[in-house]
């Protein structure tokens, strides 16, 4: 085992200010208090013995639910909004899949249409 020195001695060293700093203070101060394990409800553990169950009484397993897809979210706003802090309105960004669509085709065809087709020219000989 490590002593806590060692175990953050790669860690740089960061000054945070501001928002970060009032949303994390805010955070520790609503989730501070004692444990009581007689409120903790181990829903892995009850899982586990139901498969266990199941499986020794010859039923079939569960199948297991496909995980729902969801758009990446941004990390400062779910802790302001899961922390009550109001949250900034924020525009929409484009996603990094869609940052550059249409706008090289839009762009080709504006230049395409702005300029006439020239004619080659020749030269006399």
């Amino acid at each position: 085992v490590r002593s806590s020195d060692q175990a953050f001695d790669d860690m740089p060293d960061m000054k945070i200010e501001g928002e970060m700093l009032e949303l994390a203070e805010h955070i520790i101060g609503t989730k501070k208090g004692c444990f009581d394990a007689s409120t903790f409800d181990d829903r892995y553990e009850l899982a586990v013995a139901e498969l266990v169950k199941a499986k020794i009484e010859g039923r079939s397993l569960p199948k297991k639910k496909a995980p729902v897809a969801s758009k990446p979210s941004d990390l400062l706003a779910a802790l302001r909004e899961s922390a009550g802090v109001g949250a900034k309105k924020v525009a929409p960004k484009r996603s990094a899949a869609n940052a550059n669509r249409g706008t090289s085709r839009t762009a080709a065809g504006k230049a395409a249409r702005s300029k006439p087709a020239q004619s080659p020219t020749r030269r006399a000989s």
